[in-house]
Parts: C-alpha cells; structure tokens; sequence
C-alpha cells in the first residue's frame, strides 16, 4: 500500500534533504552551534539536576510489542574472582542483552525509512543486517548538549495525564509553549510531556502502551518552522497510536526522521522535571542527553539530565 497523498504533500513542507549538504548524516542536530550551546550553559542558575531516564531492568517497558525489542537482560559473568591468584584484588562483571531502543532512547535517523529512502535521500537498503546502519547511524551525532524547554501539554490544557486518545496538535504545542514562558527557538531540544509516564510508573505497562496519546502528524511542520533539533516525550509510541489516520502507520517517525532529520526520543521521564519546572517558574534548562555510539546502530539508551 503506497503512502497517501495527504503524508507526501507533508513531506515537502518539512523536507530538509541537501540543507547541510549531500553527505549529512545527522540533520537538524547541525542547529546546535557553538553560540547555542554557550547560550544554553547560561540555563545554569542553581545546579539542580533531574534525571530523565529509566532505569534499565528485565521488568522495563517492553511488553513483547515490537519484535526482538527487549528488555535488559543482566547477566553476571564473574563474581569475586581473584584473575591473579589467590589473595589478589577480586573482580566483579557483567553483561547486558537489550534492544538499543529498549528504554529511554534515542531514535537514529536511520530507524525509518519510507518508499526505499532513508533521510537525505540516501537507499534504505544501506541498513544492513551484519553493518547495521551504513548511514545515519547513531554513531554519527557525538555529543547532544542545549538548551531544553518543556513542554508540558498536558499541565497546559488542565490535566495530570492526556487521554489515551489525544493526539497533540500544534495548538496544544502552542499552549505549552505559552505556559513555559518562553518561545522555542533554533538549535533546542524540546521534550513534550503528556503524563502518560504515569502508567509505566505505577507498573501498568499495557495501558502505557496501547493505545497511546502523542504527536500528531500535524506536528513536525511545527517544528520545522521553529528549526528544532530534536524532540522527545514520555511514551512508548512517540505518535498518537493507534494512527489518526486510518492505516497511516509511524507517519510522524516518517516525517521526523527521513524527512526533516530530526532525532526522536522515547520513554523519556518527565514526571519530576515537571514538578521541578512548576517549582522554578520556569521551562528551559541546560540538556546533556549523549547518546551511546554504537556504531551503525539505529537507536540508543540514553540517561538525559536536566540542569537548572
């Protein structure tokens, strides 16, 4: 089934293939330049840190949804053991098997693709099953530092949590971003809560699941105006899912990722940065959200801070 009309006219508006050049591999991230990130240190008032992610445990998130994405599994592999004879200093190790997009994450450009394209235009076949990703993989955006703003969509239209249903809209984002105070600009990385964290939180991992607000395919022209790095919020799906529209699968990944070139990021706690915005008065702070380089990988854990 070809994609419709409708989500190719949207590709055009938000299309950002040759912006950085032929060989670009990681898109909007080129937005954090030295000048934003010098910016984004000033976000720096009171060292108050909140961490972001979740922990990475057998009992994650994972509900066997999308095949072969597993939760961790933690292995020890030696304990105690003197490696150089009795008496001598003992040593603990330890492995780890898990899907890369497990837990809290970032997506790689090279996650989607769509009609046999990756983002910048680049074959979707260079994905590849021994090299993985031979193009925008996440081993090619180094460091992700800036400026965050919250967006807390859900606080902003009076409520704890969005309804199962809600598919975000730029009028939602626009709510938000009234709410923060603040105008998101170039180069930042916006985190969009809707509250649905709180079922995983309470260990109600099929209800987190599906269905699932999120982005509306409406959003990343959103976005793509205010040249956004990146975005990532508290669900599982990152989009409305079940899709807005009828048999439109990961239309907003499509968008995002092989389109415009914009990291997404799922799974992202944001429960306490938004009790800790509420009680700052304000929504921006200094973001370190770097990502494992795994290479050719199309997705990664990630531990993102939040420093006030």
């Amino acid at each position: 089934m070809s994609l419709p009309a409708e989500f190719h006219e949207l590709a055009k508006r938000v299309n950002n293939w040759g912006r950085w050049g032929a060989d670009d591999e990681i898109g909007t991230l080129n937005l954090i330049t030295d000048e934003v990130v010098r910016e984004a240190a000033a976000e720096v008032r009171t060292g108050r840190r909140v961490p972001l992610a979740l922990p990475l445990q057998q009992d994650g998130v994972q509900t066997g949804m999308v095949p072969g994405r597993v939760n961790p599994l933690h292995t020890m592999v030696q304990i105690n053991q003197e490696l150089f004879g009795p008496g001598t200093v003992a040593c603990s190790d330890d492995a780890v098997t898990m899907g890369l997009q497990a837990a809290t994450h970032w997506d790689a450009l090279s996650h989607v693709s769509h009609s046999g394209r990756l983002y910048n235009g680049r074959p979707a076949d260079t994905v590849t099953a021994h090299g993985g990703a031979g193009f925008g993989g996440i081993d090619k955006p180094g460091h992700i530092v800036s400026r965050g703003v919250l967006l807390d969509v859900a606080r902003a239209l009076g409520r704890g949590r969005l309804d199962s249903g809600h598919a975000v809209t730029p009028e939602d984002l626009d709510a938000a971003e009234e709410l923060s105070g603040t105008k998101v600009g170039p180069g930042d990385i916006v985190l969009v809560r809707t509250g649905q964290m709180q079922l995983c939180l309470t260990g109600d991992k099929q209800a987190y699941t599906f269905p699932s607000p999120g982005l509306s395919v409406r959003t990343p022209e959103w976005f793509h105006a205010r040249d956004v790095a990146a975005v990532a919020n508290d669900t599982l799906t990152f989009e409305i899912f079940p899709p807005e529209i009828e048999d439109l699968w990961l239309p907003v990944h499509a968008l995002d990722l092989v389109e415009m070139g914009m990291l997404q990021g799922q799974n992202w706690n944001l429960e306490k940065l938004s009790t800790a915005c509420g009680e700052l008065g304000r929504h921006t702070f200094l973001l370190s959200a770097m990502p494992e380089p795994f290479t050719g990988g199309t997705g990664t854990p990630v531990a993102p801070v939040a420093i006030f």
